[in-house]
């Protein structure tokens, strides 16, 4: 189940999308988990027929799983994560305008609003008015499911994926002998999750299909038969999100060389993210593909002036060499060390250029958590939290001594971020009564925890700034002009509002636009903590 804050946004976004009664089945689950449809009528009371209404809405969205088992028969269970990523839908669409032009938006839009939908029904539905676009809208097709940004919908993902999980993990403890060790453990657990990563990727190969099409000629024969693919009309269609999630964190990683470094070193970065996105179907990857130099020295415009952002002593270096004096820099070539390393953010081997997605997402995500340290408990609080960072389990007096302060000043200051669970203690019993006066204890910032609670306070902010929205736009004045702005003659002449009611809409409208900005803002925060997470678990938001 859902922390409270987690429930509370959910509810909020569903109600939003689809109404009151809709978002009552959805608290439901969210509170009490993992539901049969009779237990479910009962707890929302809800008529049977409007439950199952909801339940086949929220299945169409990919939002619910369902699962059958021996005991309990067929089960529902709420994906809060998929429900999560609602939030995102406008970024997504205006992704796939920059990629693949307004038909590639129309169809990527179009799915979001029905959760899936088949070719056909894509095709007919966009070309109703023109029917001579159907062949656009079927080219920009074809480029999204064969890039990626659309994923057939299988059977397993309607699935809960918790419940094969465990299952296999069973199956795989059952076959060591003995008492099992923390390392068969861990084997057996990650044995688990690479055979259901198989099993998903394995059922979602069914998006294409291949056509045989013969070439013009006088006689055609075997020789001059090529094989094309083309999107098979049967299978039903959603939005791939992990593969959209990749550009959200290239232009993190852009924006956070720039910021490090200049603008030339920006457009590298992009060039050589650029080089390798057609391979980049996830935000787990660990790294990228290797490219090479020259690679990325085409997808550098010619109109950029790489060589402002070097003192090189030649006039004028050439694109190439200037290409690899940035990813020396940007490698850390200057200091093989491991510190070195952590601080990189491409690595150079045999004439490769991968771009290190795991130590990158690392160092966003502490840069995050030092921010909210900073903002919290100010330049004294992060100087204690990057003192164990570095250094690690540490007392009180050593704290301290390490970081220039005094008792008197270090030790609220450790009480305050142990309350926001920025950093936590670890017991080390000096005798075996674990008698707590006869203890030493050791500060650390345990990550997994502190992002955990991090991640918790950010839904929090989101879901106010919805009831924020959500309260502008009902205010009595505002709805009364909003009413008015929705009849016909007003939406064709805006004139025909007062001076008053236009200085009301242009206030409210101000407002909105700033809790859109902020809303931005913290679901860019929620990004790199919970997406940018490629060791940790997606099944536990």
């Amino acid at each position: 189940m859902a922390d409270a804050d987690t429930c509370h946004l959910c509810t909020q976004i569903i109600n939003s999308h689809f109404g009151p009664l809709t978002a009552k089945v959805t608290s439901t689950l969210l509170t009490r988990g993992r539901l049969s449809l009779p237990q479910l009528v009962r707890f929302t009371g809800l008529k049977p027929r409007t439950v199952r209404a909801s339940i086949l809405v929220l299945i169409q969205h990919n939002i619910l799983w369902h699962a059958h088992t021996e005991d309990d028969g067929e089960m529902l269970e709420f994906n809060t994560l998929e429900c999560l990523l609602r939030l995102r839908f406008g970024r997504y669409v205006w992704q796939a305008e920059n990629l693949f032009g307004n038909t590639g938006a129309e169809i990527v839009q179009l799915i979001l609003d029905h959760g899936k939908l088949r070719p056909p029904d894509i095709i007919s539905r966009l070309s109703i008015y023109d029917h001579k676009s159907s062949v656009m809208y079927s080219q920009s097709l074809y480029k999204l499911v064969s890039e990626s940004y659309l994923k057939p919908s299988t059977i397993l993902s309607h699935h809960s994926p918790r419940d094969k999980r465990i299952k296999y993990e069973a199956e795989e403890k059952a076959k060591i002998s003995g008492f099992p060790t923390a390392k068969e453990l861990r084997q057996a657990k990650e044995t688990a999750e690479a055979r259901l990563k198989r099993e998903e990727e394995e059922a979602e190969k069914v998006g294409l299909k291949r056509k045989p099409k013969e070439q013009i000629g006088n006689r055609p024969s075997k020789k001059n038969k090529v094989v094309e693919d083309m999107v098979d009309d049967a299978v039903y269609f959603r939005v791939n999100f992990d593969k959209f999630n990749t550009h959200i964190r290239n232009k993190l990683i852009e924006m956070a060389v720039e910021e490090r470094f200049n603008h030339s070193a920006a457009l590298v970065t992009r060039a050589t993210l650029k080089a390798t996105e057609s391979k980049q179907k996830s935000v787990s990857d660990i790294r990228s593909d290797p490219t090479s130099t020259a690679a990325i020295a085409i997808h550098i415009p010619d109109d950029d002036d790489l060589s402002s952002g070097l003192a090189t002593t030649s006039k004028k270096p050439s694109n190439a060499s200037l290409v690899k004096d940035y990813l020396g820099l940007l490698s850390c070539a200057d200091n093989p060390t491991p510190a070195g390393k952590a601080a990189s953010y491409v690595s150079l081997s045999d004439n490769k250029v991968h771009v290190e997605f795991d130590i990158i997402s690392k160092r966003l995500r502490r840069r995050v958590l030092e921010a909210v340290a900073k903002e919290r408990h100010g330049d004294n609080g992060v100087r204690i939290v990057r003192l164990l960072l570095d250094v690690g389990k540490m007392d009180e007096k050593h704290i301290a001594k390490v970081a220039m302060m005094a008792s008197k000043d270090v030790r609220p200051l450790l009480s305050a971020l142990a309350s926001d669970f920025l950093i936590s203690t670890q017991e080390v019993p000096k005798s075996a009564d674990r008698n707590p006066t006869r203890m030493f204890y050791l500060w650390h910032v345990d990550l997994a925890r502190a992002y955990s609670t991090l991640l918790g306070s950010l839904y929090k902010t989101l879901f106010n700034i919805g009831a924020r929205k959500h309260a502008e736009q009902e205010e009595s004045n505002v709805k009364a002009v909003l009413a008015k702005r929705e009849r016909t003659d007003v939406a064709q002449d805006e004139n025909l509002l007062s001076r008053m009611e236009r200085e009301v809409l242009t206030e409210w409208e101000r407002r909105r636009e700033m809790l859109n900005v902020l809303e931005m803002r913290v679901e860019e925060a929620v990004f790199i903590l919970r997406d940018l997470d490629t060791g940790g678990s997606t099944d536990e938001i």
